[in-house]
């Protein structure tokens, strides 16, 4: 049975997935990266503040840095890199709420009605989660497809047991994973949806770049 009512933001938790080991930038901490004159990290930290109650870091390095401008920072069990399902894990066991909500770090232009879309595709289905889809190219750019997004996701705590079940058993697809738990795809692919708000950089070249194209960084309302 769906959800009758909208989940609220105090029964949601965020975690941005910083535990990467950046071999892409050569090995640095991706998370710490500048973009705009702060990290990426706390970039997206304080993008998701006024949405969530309470947004956690997961890392493995620089855990005092990341300390410094979230509510909790969790490294992974084994203190080293196991993935992106690692972070959902890790967020699962120390989540305070009903709901918690993934975010990569490395996605600074994410759009300002991500929260409200997961929560909502949730509230009006019996999924456990829901992630994202995204048109993989602005208007114009001839045929557009569908990517899936799965690391931005919203998940019901009470799938923990399964995540947990599936990574001891060496899994470690993200996508994979989702269809064996029922999953809800948030689809932005409607007139004004930006494909370019889903962009994740991967190297300084990339970041750089996306630096000098300007694209305003999506605000958020403060919470009423």
């Amino acid at each position: 049975m769906a959800n009758k009512e909208l989940i609220q933001d105090k029964d949601i938790s965020a975690i941005v997935l910083c535990g990467g080991q950046g071999s892409r930038m050569g090995g640095l901490d991706k998370g710490l990266q500048h973009f705009r004159g702060q990290s990426l990290a706390q970039g997206i930290v304080n993008q998701l503040r006024p949405q969530v109650s309470r947004v956690m870091i997961n890392a493995n390095r620089n855990l005092a840095t990341y300390r410094s401008f979230c509510d909790e920072v969790w490294p992974d069990p084994e203190g080293e890199s196991k993935g992106p399902l690692a972070g959902f894990l890790v967020g699962l066991m120390h989540c305070p709420s009903a709901y918690l909500m993934t975010v990569p770090c490395d996605t600074p232009l994410l759009p300002n009605d991500l929260c409200l879309r997961l929560k909502q595709a949730l509230s009006d289905s019996s999924a456990p989660l829901a992630m994202v889809r995204s048109l993989d190219s602005p208007p114009g750019m001839g045929t557009r497809k569908l990517k899936t997004q799965p690391v931005l996701s919203m998940m019901n705590v009470h799938v923990r047991d399964h995540l947990m079940a599936y990574v001891n058993e060496g899994g470690r697809k993200v996508e994979a994973w989702a269809q064996q738990v029922n999953v809800v795809w948030v689809d932005y692919d409607q007139e004004g949806d930006d494909p370019m708000s889903f962009y994740n950089i991967n190297t300084l070249d990339e970041l750089q770049a996306l630096e000098r194209l300007q694209i305003p960084t999506p605000r958020v309302q403060s919470k009423v």
